[in-house]
């Protein structure tokens, strides 16, 4: 992995339209499937209503989730409900290009459903780190440092076998997300977040503190971080 890129925006608007743009050019630019790993949150909310206007083959394009609360795909705190109302309902997307995490029935099953789902689409059962499985994964970067919902002192933390697993812990509600090696695998990926009060935990995720999720991942292809002033005062 090469060293990673900053830059670092005036407020999550400007944040938001630099990354839908950086973001168009990278799709517009691949040849062949384009897979991009999605989060929830307010900071993305704003890129996928700019991402929304751009002029992009969606054609290309596969949506996948690094996350999701296990509630139904309608109810208000459904990541895949958000992406829905700010970007899939507004673009011309195949309805069999939108892969969200299971939430019904229960949560181990629908673990293994949308790894069985990724393994499918990857090809193989093994990551090969000269062919990563996504070419974009967005993050998020929570307060407490966690991605996905990879939260700290979480037993799957230390998971390095399964793509996926069930979070009963950490939060009111139970939580689907992508394990290390599965959100590592990516040609790309961003770390997009706005606010002062993530201005700590991007300190300390960028010196690798490992006592932070954060500070654990190690993306296989390029890393770049998106920030606004805010969440950059302490850099």
């Amino acid at each position: 992995m090469s060293a990673p890129r900053t830059e670092i925006f005036a407020d999550a608007q400007a944040l938001a339209v630099h990354a839908a743009d950086w973001i168009a050019g990278l799709i517009a630019a691949h040849e062949g499937t384009f897979r991009i790993a999605l989060s929830g949150g307010s900071t993305p909310r704003l890129l996928f209503g700019e991402l929304s206007l751009r002029a992009i083959d969606w054609s290309k394009v596969v949506f996948y989730w690094i996350d999701e609360r296990f509630v139904p795909p309608d109810h208000p705190d459904s990541n895949l409900r958000m992406a829905r109302e700010t970007l899939l309902t507004r673009i011309d997307v195949a309805p069999e290009h939108i892969r969200p995490m299971p939430t019904d029935g229960d949560p181990e099953t629908a673990a293994r459903a949308y790894e069985a789902l990724l393994k499918a689409d990857y090809g193989a059962a093994v990551f090969d780190p000269a062919r990563p499985l996504f070419d974009f994964v967005l993050l998020g970067l929570g307060g407490d440092g966690h991605i996905c919902s990879l939260f700290p002192g979480s037993p799957v933390l230390e998971e390095r076998v399964r793509w996926v697993a069930a979070v009963p812990t950490g939060r009111p509600e139970v939580r689907l997300t992508l394990t290390y090696p599965c959100v590592e695998s990516s040609r790309v990926t961003a770390f997009l977040v706005a606010g002062g009060d993530k201005a700590e935990a991007v300190a300390k995720v960028r010196a690798g503190d490992a006592s932070l999720p954060g500070g654990r991942l190690k993306p296989q292809g390029e890393l770049v971080w998106l920030l606004d002033s805010q969440a950059a005062k302490l850099l």
